[in-house]
């Protein structure tokens, strides 16, 4: 790309300039220093004048490539503010790609699972999150107009791939303030961003750094019972080498229970498994299907029959039992005879925890399921929400806890239906409006605990659900962050962008009716793009 190199040596060349001015000034005496601190705004301006004169194919092919090199954690470093205490899952595979800072370097994902706190990592340019020349503070970037947006995308709004009802909403994050709309306040099915209520409702209740637990406890002189407690990433597979947090292990409890079983002198036990920590229907509403398994609070691997880890999978019928035959075979390896076959039990009221393992912290939970539109970590996190809030863990009590939840912190609920946490119910109901905000809700510098909520959205041509979308959109490739949601007929798109000004916008699009989902898709896509790429005043 000869005119991407060409502007980079304008662009570092001007920012030089300004620094080296803006260094004499610091050392020069007090009357020099004016006369200096005007020579470096002075370059300074002449780089924003040559970006603003550079053809607007050249800016997005520039903006691509440097946004590239970040992956997008400059968006939500320097834009968001404050990135938050956890460093797992997505971000750490941003933070990776983005943490040397190379001026021409392409993107690499590691295993996103490196501990340690999040570097700092510096904005590629204004236009990714920094505040406009002359201005100081969060917010500091020009506004959009509401003219200006509605000009931008009212048009696209029109287009035939939407269906009959398309409704939308951009807000402001710094000011709070929305920018655009479009029936904001009506409520439509959200499919799958449906998860962005389902992660502020659980990180407010249990916090950033909760984990769950899966234990095993004694039950008499010879007996113990597995107690699931609803993760549903328990992994029974082999651990994958290299360093990093892992999801919680069968293998590793087994390897504790026998452990532990051997200091008491059994070596054989009965086994009973407990997954009275949820209650109700335990089948999605949409019954049997590959893209969920059984909720149920003991499981191995979402119930997957296959060997992978997101996405649509063939799915165990009896998830719970089939965790408890795994583990009885574990034990066995581990020299403990298991008498007969694991049975459904319960606990004692005060058991004596011999053994337990514990998931990845929230935080890592809400970003993979953001990132890959998990379904079953959903439901998992929408009980988890109702145990928090002392109700049944079902599916009509994480809906109530979630909607409970939500209206604690003061959202636009008018309309909203919560029939689970992982938006296939086609009977969900939420607003543009509601789901802006709750996007704005995540991204505030006093709510670090729900930054999660940001980080963990897919990147647009990168990561998760959007790694194979904006392939036609320069613009927003890269600098979109946002949850996709998809059902016959429904298409709908909620997240983050940066505008060509350095404004940090978030956005909400929905649409139902649609008969040609990849159309609707490119024109919710196009949506997001315009904002990446405009100024709009």
């Amino acid at each position: 790309m000869p005119e991407t190199r060409m502007w980079q040596v304008r662009w570092q060349s001007a920012q030089r300039s300004a620094r080296v001015a803006a260094r004499r000034a610091e050392r020069g005496a007090r009357t020099a220093a004016g006369t200096a601190q005007r020579a470096a705004r002075t370059a300074s301006d002449a780089a924003r004048l040559a970006w603003r004169a550079t053809p607007p194919y050249t800016r997005q092919t520039w903006r691509l490539t440097a946004v590239s090199a970040t992956t997008g954690l400059a968006v939500a470093v320097a834009a968001v503010a404050a990135a938050g205490p956890w460093d797992s899952g997505q971000r750490t595979a941003e933070r990776a790609a983005a943490a040397p800072a190379p001026a021409a370097g392409g993107e690499h994902h590691d295993d996103g699972r490196a501990p340690g706190p999040a570097p700092s990592a510096p904005a590629v340019l204004t236009a990714l999150g920094g505040p406009a020349h002359g201005a100081v503070g969060r917010g500091a970037a020009p506004v959009p107009t509401d003219a200006g947006l509605a000009d931008a995308l009212a048009p696209l709004l029109a287009d035939p791939a939407l269906g009959p009802l398309r409704t939308a909403s951009v807000v402001d994050v710094a000011a709070g303030r929305r920018l655009f709309g479009e029936k904001p306040d009506q409520a439509a099915t959200p499919a799958s961003t449906v998860k962005l209520a389902t992660a502020v409702a659980a990180l407010t209740r249990l916090g950033a750094d909760h984990r769950i637990d899966t234990g095993v406890v004694l039950a008499g002189p010879a007996r113990i019972v597995l107690v699931g407690g609803g993760d549903p990433t328990l992994t029974a597979r082999a651990s994958a080498p290299g360093p990093g947090d892992r999801p919680a292990s069968l293998r590793d409890l087994a390897a504790a229970t026998a452990r532990a079983l051997k200091q008491r002198k059994l070596t054989t036990v009965a086994l009973g498994y407990d997954t009275s920590a949820y209650a109700g229907p335990v089948e999605h509403p949409i019954g049997p299907n590959e893209n969920i398994a059984p909720v149920t609070a003991l499981m191995t691997d979402e119930g997957r029959l296959d060997d992978s880890d997101h996405g649509t999978a063939p799915r165990a019928t009896d998830p719970a039992g089939d965790a408890a035959r795994a583990f009885a075979g574990l034990l066995r390896g581990q020299g403990i005879t298991v008498k007969g076959d694991p049975a459904q039990a319960h606990a004692p009221a005060k058991p004596e925890r011999i053994a337990a393992v514990h998931s990845l912290p929230l935080s890592a939970l809400v970003e993979r399921m953001l990132t890959y539109s998990d379904n079953d970590i959903a439901e998992a996190l929408a009980r988890q929400t109702a145990r928090a809030a002392h109700r049944p863990a079902s599916f009509d009590g994480a809906a109530a806890a979630v909607r409970a939840t939500l209206a604690a912190q003061h959202l636009p609920l008018a309309g909203a239906v919560f029939e689970d946490g992982s938006g296939l119910d086609r009977d969900d109901k939420v607003s543009a409006n509601l789901l802006s905000r709750l996007l704005l809700l995540a991204a505030a510098p006093d709510r670090p605990e729900l930054r999660p909520v940001v980080t963990g959205l897919p990147v647009a041509a990168f990561t998760g659900t959007l790694s194979g979308r904006y392939a036609d959109e320069a613009a927003g490739a890269g600098t979109v962050r946002a949850k996709t949601g998809t059902l016959t007929g429904v298409n709908t798109l909620a997240g983050t962008v940066v505008d060509a000004d350095g404004r940090l916008l978030a956005f909400a699009f929905m649409t139902t009716g649609t008969t040609d989902p990849a159309a609707a898709q490119k024109a919710l896509d196009r949506m997001a793009s315009t904002l990446a790429n405009c100024g709009c005043r």
